[in-house]
C-alpha cells in the first residue's frame, strides 16, 4: 500500500519502492530556506511497515496522530513508525513552522495512554491558566489562521504586543509554560539543566498545535482581552 503526502494543498504520492524524501531540494521541495536541509525527512517502506526517519544534522520534527492524542518527537538521526491512518509532521527551520500530513490507507495502531522512553509522549489534560493559554494563542495564531503549509511565528515583542503586554511578563509566562510542559515529559522545550531552549517558541507551537493543545476557534480568545486580561 502506498502513502499520500500533503503540504500546502498539493498532494504527493509515496510508493514502496523508493523513498520519499522532504527537505529543501527532495521529492517534496517544501521551501528554498536555508535553515532547511537539503534533505531533511525520509519515507521508507520495509517491507511491512512505513517509516519517517530524521536525515538531517540539526532539526528536528513533532509527529503526532489524526486526532493529536499520541506524540512523538523525531531528533536527527531517530526513526519511527508512521502506524496511523493520519500522521502530522511539524518541523521549524529558522523562522518559519510547517506542516506535512501523511494519509494511509488504515492504521495499523491505536494510541493508550502509555509513554515510551523513545520520545512519545501521552497527550492527557494540561491545565492552562486563561492567560497562559492566549500567551499559547499569540504564538500559534498565524499557524492556526489557515493552515497551508507554513507560517513565521511571532517574536516575543510582537506577541507581547497582541497581547497588550510588556515583555517580561509575556517572558515569565513562556517561562511559566514550558516548565509546566517540560514537566509533563514535552521534549524541547529545554536546552539543559535550568536552561530553556533557544528555540522553545517554536518547539511550543508545534506541540501546541499538534496535539490541539489550542485549535483555530480558540483564536477569538484573542480578540476578547476580558477573558484573561485581570491575571497575572
Amino acid at each position: 500500500m502506498g502513502l499520500q503526502v500533503e503540504f500546502s494543498g498539493e498532494w504527493h504520492e509515496v510508493t514502496p519502492d523508493e523513498p520519499f524524501h522532504i527537505g529543501r531540494d527532495g521529492d517534496l521541495a517544501v521551501d528554498d530556506n536555508p535553515y532547511l536541509h537539503r534533505q531533511f525527512l525520509r519515507i521508507v517502506n520495509t517491507g511491512e511497515m512505513w517509516w519517517l526517519e530524521n536525515i538531517g544534522s540539526r532539526l528536528t520534527a513533532t509527529v503526532a496522530d489524526g486526532a493529536g492524542s499520541v506524540q512523538a518527537w523525531v531528533a536527527p538521526g531517530a526513526r519511527l513508525p508512521l502506524v496511523f491512518e493520519r500522521t502530522t509532521i511539524m518541523f521549524t527551520a529558522g523562522p518559519t513552522t510547517y506542516e506535512v500530513v501523511v494519509v494511509g490507507e488504515e492504521s495499523s495502531y491505536t494510541s493508550t495512554a502509555t509513554t515510551s522512553d523513545v520520545g512519545d509522549t501521552t497527550i492527557g489534560s494540561v491545565p492552562l491558566t486563561p492567560s497562559q493559554k492566549a500567551m499559547i494563542l499569540a504564538f500559534a495564531e498565524p499557524v492556526l489562521k489557515g493552515r497551508i503549509g507554513s507560517a513565521e511565528i511571532p517574536s516575543s515583542a510582537q506577541a507581547a504586543e497582541r497581547l497588550g503586554w510588556p515583555l517580561t511578563k509575556l517572558n515569565r509566562k513562556l517561562d511559566n509554560v514550558c516548565d509546566k510542559l517540560s514537566r509533563q515529559g514535552v521534549r524541547g522545550l529545554r536546552g539543559g539543566p535550568r536552561r530553556l531552549a533557544v528555540n522553545r517558541r517554536a518547539r511550543l507551537v508545534e506541540h501546541a498545535v499538534a496535539t490541539r493543545l489550542v485549535v483555530a476557534e480558540d483564536l477569538t480568545m484573542l480578540d476578547d482581552p476580558d477573558q484573561w486580561s485581570t491575571e497575572e
